[in-house]
Parts: structure tokens; sequence; C-alpha cells
């Protein structure tokens, strides 16, 4: 699993009993790092390598030696080097919004701007695009109330990722 920062979809697999068995971050001190205290968990802060691509190869390796074979983005805010995705056949990730509407890192604050009456949450595999890959699932989700969107939607992805990863775990 790649996580940037809090973890709470990582809680979510976690609580559904899926195999996570590692943790990638690319941020220090983040919350999904408590989450994973009981996992092998490492960082890979970009700043300590020459480029992108010596970042996700490191990365890859570890991963690789950790026995990962399906790699879940929740809350990973990088783009992953070709190469990367190249050692990993099946990466999916998770997005607050209905691809491709509003792909990138301000999906919620996109939609706002635009005044659409419904967004929601896309499970999607990853590709050497910004969230260009191929949807695997989503579900809508009324913007109003603007009050709860944001919980309202961490709710639907907290659904529907675990679901998704228990399919592919079962292929």
């Amino acid at each position: 699993m790649l996580v940037s920062g809090t973890g709470s979809n990582l809680q979510a697999l976690l609580d559904a009993g899926l195999p996570v068995v590692a943790v990638a971050s690319s941020r220090p001190g983040v919350r999904a790092l408590d989450r994973a205290r009981h996992l092998a968990t490492n960082v890979f802060e970009l700043t300590d390598y020459r480029s992108r691509a010596e970042r996700d190869e490191a990365m890859a390796d570890w991963l690789e030696e950790q026995g990962v074979e399906l790699v879940v983005c929740a809350g990973y805010m990088q783009i992953l080097s070709p190469g990367f995705l190249a050692r990993f056949p099946k990466i999916v990730n998770v997005h607050p919004s209905l691809l491709p509407q509003f792909p990138g890192a301000q999906a919620i604050e996109q939609a706002l701007a635009a005044g659409v009456d419904e967004t929601g949450v896309t499970v999607h595999y990853v590709d050497e695009g910004v969230d260009t890959g191929p949807v695997i699932r989503q579900v809508p989700v009324p913007v109003e109330p603007q009050e709860t969107l944001l919980e309202r939607l961490h709710a639907v992805e907290h659904r529907i990722l675990p679901e998704v990863v228990r399919e592919l775990c079962a292929r």
C-alpha cells in the first residue's frame, strides 16, 4: 500500500481483514504509518533520491522484498514512474470524483467550483497519466449538503476500495 497522509483508506482495508503486508509512505511522520505500525513500513521521500525513477526503483525493490503483488494507492500524492508501473501489473487508486471529471489533487474543490450536483468516488487502475487509468468502479455522491460532502465521500471510499481489493485478491 502506498500512502502520503492519514491512512483512513488503509484503516478501511485493515478493518476489512484484507492482506495488507507492507506500507510505503512518501512522507515521514504521517498518521498512516502509525496505523501500520504492526506491518512492514518504509518512507520513500522524493528529496532523498536524485530522481523520481530512482525513488520508485528503491520503493519497488522494497515492496517486492515484502511480497507485495497488488499495489494500492490510498491517498498517495505522487506520480509513479513508468519503471514502477512496469514492475507491478496491478496498481489501483481511489479518487474522490467520477473520473474523468476532476482528476488530480484538488478534485473536491474542482467539483464545488464547477457547480455540479453530483460528484463521487472512483477506484481505477493506475497508468502513466494523472487519474487516467481504466475505471474499475464508480459510485456517485450528491454534492449537497456541502457541509458533509467530505465525510460522505470518505464513507464511500472506505466501502468500495475494500470491495475492489477483495475482488482483485481473489483473481
